[in-house]
């Protein structure tokens, strides 16, 4: 077993990582156990492929646990879905010191992390991630939220769970779409400042896409182990270093929008695509070479993702994506920093942007 630690003081907690982790899930629950049964949270597809692993391994513990079975998609990061969530929680009769599971990918454990924040202002959760895409970056660090109409995570909390259980296993039940989604996930971290890693991904895109369970444990072990180091020196996003995780986000948020936050373009492949652009629009600025962007380019398209407009199957104008951006959470002082590069694993925080030069660049990409 991998053991990663996310440091953040009296709210610390350790991310394991085992194949086979979920079979053997109720030892680890047993110490968070009040005497009642666990909540678990989850969607139907998910319910279908891995309840019945966790039902054992938590009754195999002498534990009990209920079952609240959500529909899958983004969709339910939605108000009526956390409404009905938190009413099922408070009808449990969830105590603060309670944990409530979320089992499932980056849809679930977003809304359950939200549900726990606020359900008697705030109870405990535990995340058992079953995406590659909740695995390597969503389950980690503390963000919760829902979508609103004006856009994506703009309603939400800082909440971080009690323990992270993955168990890289679950993978292999997943749709190849789902699994290079989340794979958009695992270069990022190479993108932002480890060169070297990036180099990794492009000599094991392949056997990980193909299920090689090494290759999937190192690109997990490594992603988390990133994300960690960052969200222990920045939990809240106040010194800038933990925004550079939402490289690609800006531009991806303003794809999957435009998309109706639908499988039309899942996040991972937004992420993808906007990464790309991310690169692109810094080679326009002069502060890329086009060869970097061109290796970033290639190295999505190997893996099967989306790393331009056309590829996402996005026609709008430039100006119409930037209104949609136009919405980002990260909006201060009705400025928007954006995550740009100056090659392969220098990422950095650019407050210059100006808006209508991003929507001209969208409308040359």
């Amino acid at each position: 077993m991998t053991i990663v630690p996310v440091s953040l003081g009296d709210r610390s907690y350790d991310v394991r990582i085992e194949a086979g982790l979920l079979d053997r899930a109720g030892e680890a629950l047993a110490p968070y156990a009040t005497g009642r049964p666990f909540l678990v949270i989850t969607d139907e597809r998910v319910a279908e492929a891995q309840w019945p692993r966790l039902k054992a391994a938590i009754e195999g513990a002498g534990l009990a646990a209920e079952l609240v079975t959500l529909p899958a998609g983004e969709a339910t990061k939605s108000w009526p879905q956390l409404e009905a969530l938190t009413d099922r929680m408070i009808e449990h009769g969830i105590e603060r010191r309670d944990h409530v599971i979320a089992l499932g990918g980056g849809v679930i454990g977003d809304l359950v992390g939200f549900a726990a924040s606020i359900v008697k202002r705030g109870c405990n959760f535990i995340q058992i991630p079953t995406t590659l895409l909740s695995q390597v970056d969503s389950s980690v660090g503390g963000k919760t939220a829902i979508n609103s109409r004006a856009g994506k995570n703009l309603l939400g909390a800082f909440h971080q769970p009690s323990l992270v259980l993955i168990d890289p296993d679950t993978l292999d039940t997943l749709p190849l779409r789902e699994v290079r989604a989340g794979y958009a996930e695992v270069v990022k971290y190479g993108l932002i400042d480890d060169a070297g890693f990036f180099e990794w991904c492009e000599a094991n895109v392949g056997k990980l896409l193909a299920g090689d369970s090494e290759a999937r444990a190192y690109a997990i072990a490594k992603s988390v182990a990133a994300k960690a180091a960052i969200v222990a020196d920045d939990e809240r996003e106040t010194s800038g270093r933990r925004a550079l995780l939402n490289l690609g986000h800006t531009f991806g948020h303003a794809l999957e929008a435009e998309t109706g936050f639908s499988d039309k373009l899942l996040h991972g492949e937004g992420v993808a695509a906007g990464m790309a652009l991310a690169f692109g629009y810094s080679t326009r600025r002069g502060e890329c070479s086009g060869q970097e962007t061109g290796r970033v380019v290639a190295h999505l398209r190997a893996a099967g993702l989306p790393a331009s407009l056309g590829d996402a199957g996005i026609s709008a104008s430039g100006e119409r994506l930037v209104e949609h951006m136009l919405h980002d959470k990260k909006m201060s002082a009705g400025t928007l920093p954006f995550l740009l590069a100056r090659g392969i694993g220098q990422t950095y925080l650019a407050k210059d942007v100006q808006l209508d030069d991003v929507a001209a660049y969208l409308d040359a990409a």
